[in-house]
C-alpha cells in the first residue's frame, strides 16, 4: 500500500517526499570509496531542494570541506511552511529575527562557497552556516525571481555553472529532468522510480553506457520523509526518533553517470545444468530446460541469480537485473516492456500464450 500511495502522490505531482540523510550518506560514500576525489573542486547543484528541509543540502554543507567542494548551490521550487520565517533547518537559532505579519512566499537560492567555525566554539555545524548566510560572508541566500522550476532560465543558468547535480527530482517530470541533464552534459546522482529504467529514453542511455544504476535499489533506500498531511500506510511506515514521518518503499533507485565500484563487479553464475539441478527457485529447479518466448528468440530467466553462465544466446531477465548489470560481462540487447514495438522494445513477452512480466533482453559477452 505504501508504494502505491507514493506513486499516486507522485503522479498527482505532489512531489514533497524528502530523502533521508542516512540514505544520501550511504550512497555517496560508495562513490568516495571508488574515487575519493570525485567531488574535489566541483560545484554541486541540488536544484529540487528546499534548503530549509532538504537533507541533500544538509549533507553537502556539513561535508563541504571533507568533500573539498568548490561550491554548493541549492534552489527550491515551492518553499516550505518555515521558509522566510525562521531558519529551522539550522536548529533553534535565536539570533535570527522573526518577521512580522504574513511572510512573502518565494523560492530560495543558497550558494555556499565557504564553511567554517564562525562563532569560535571549536566545531563546525549548521548554526555556523546560518550565521554565515545571515551576514552574507562568502555565501549567498536570496529569493529567486521566479518560482524555482528547474526549467526556468535562472535555474538553467545555475545548472550551467555546476559540475554535478544531486537530488530527488519530481517523478512526474522525470523524463524531462533527465533529458535536461544530458542536454547540458552534467554528471548526476538522482533518485527515480524503478520503472524509469523501462522508459525508452532512459533505457537507451543505459544500453549505450551513458547512465547506470547507483549502488542500490529497492530497500537500499530505506524510506522517504513525507508531509504531515500524508497518511502512513504499510507495516514499514513509521515515525522516527526525530518525529519525521517515514514511508518505506522498495520501488526506487539511484540513477547516475558517476562511476562506482559495484557496477564493475561480475555477477557470479552457475551453469544451466547446475541451475536446473540446484536453483533455490522452484520455478527453475527440477525443470528439463528454460522456457522460450513465443514472440522472441530468447529464453526466459525469471531470476537474476539464475542467469546461466554457459548460455550464449539472448536471455530475458527481470528489469531489476540492471541492479547487478556489469557492462563488461553482459550486453544489453533490448527490452520487452510494452505492446509498442520499436528498435529497443519487442513487445510484452509471452510464454505458451500467456503474457508475463516485463523483461530486459541480455546476452553474455565472450
Amino acid at each position: 500500500m505504501a508504494n502505491s500511495n507514493l506513486q499516486a502522490a507522485k503522479a498527482a505531482k505532489n512531489d514533497e517526499f524528502y530523502t533521508q540523510y542516512s540514505d544520501i550518506q550511504k550512497e555517496i560514500e560508495k562513490y568516495l570509496e571508488y574515487n575519493p576525489d570525485v567531488f574535489r573542486g566541483k560545484v554541486v547543484y541540488c536544484n529540487c531542494d528546499d534548503p530549509f528541509e532538504s537533507n541533500f543540502f544538509r549533507y553537502f554543507v556539513l561535508n563541504f570541506n571533507k568533500l573539498k567542494l568548490k561550491q554548493l548551490i541549492t534552489t527550491s521550487y515551492k518553499p516550505s511552511p518555515v521558509a522566510n520565517t525562521q531558519l529551522q533547518l539550522f536548529g533553534d537559532d535565536k539570533t535570527l529575527p522573526k518577521l512580522k505579519g504574513r511572510p512573502k512566499i518565494t523560492a530560495n537560492k543558497f550558494i555556499v562557497s565557504e564553511v567554517c567555525d564562525i562563532d569560535g566554539d571549536g566545531e563546525f555545524n549548521l548554526k555556523d552556516v546560518a550565521k554565515q548566510l545571515k551576514v552574507n560572508k562568502n555565501n549567498e541566500w536570496t529569493p529567486l525571481d521566479g518560482d524555482g522550476d528547474f526549467r526556468s532560465d535562472e535555474c538553467i543558468n545555475l545548472l550551467k555553472q555546476s559540475d554535478i547535480v544531486v537530488t530527488n527530482p519530481p517523478f512526474s517530470l522525470f523524463r524531462e529532468y533527465v533529458k535536461q541533464l544530458f542536454d547540458y552534459n552534467k554528471k548526476f546522482l538522482i533518485i527515480g522510480n524503478i520503472n524509469c529504467i523501462a522508459y525508452k529514453e532512459i533505457f537507451q542511455k543505459i544500453k549505450n553506457n551513458e547512465t547506470w544504476l547507483g549502488n542500490g535499489m529497492g530497500r537500499w533506500i530505506s524510506g522517504f520523509i513525507v508531509p504531515k498531511s500524508y497518511k502512513l500506510y504499510g507495516t514499514e511506515a513509521r515515525i522516527d526518533e526525530n518525529g519525521d514521518r517515514i514511508v518505506a518503499t522498495n520501488s526506487c533507485l539511484w540513477l547516475t553517470n558517476i562511476d562506482h565500484g559495484r557496477r564493475h563487479q561480475p555477477l557470479p553464475l552457475m551453469t544451466m545444468e547446475d541451475n536446473l539441478k540446484y536453483s533455490k527457485h522452484k520455478e527453475i529447479k527440477g525443470k528439463k530446460a528454460y522456457d522460450k518466448y513465443d514472440n522472441y528468440d530468447a529464453i526466459e530467466v525469471p531470476f537474476t541469480d539464475a542467469v546461466p553462465r554457459d548460455y550464449r544466446g539472448v536471455m530475458g531477465v527481470p528489469i531489476t537485473f540492471l541492479d547487478k548489470y556489469n557492462p563488461e560481462q553482459f550486453e544489453l540487447i533490448g527490452q520487452m516492456v510494452t505492446t509498442k514495438i520499436d528498435e529497443f522494445n519487442h513487445g510484452y513477452p509471452y510464454i505458451n500464450g500467456k503474457k508475463i512480466y516485463a523483461r530486459i533482453l541480455i546476452k553474455k559477452k565472450k
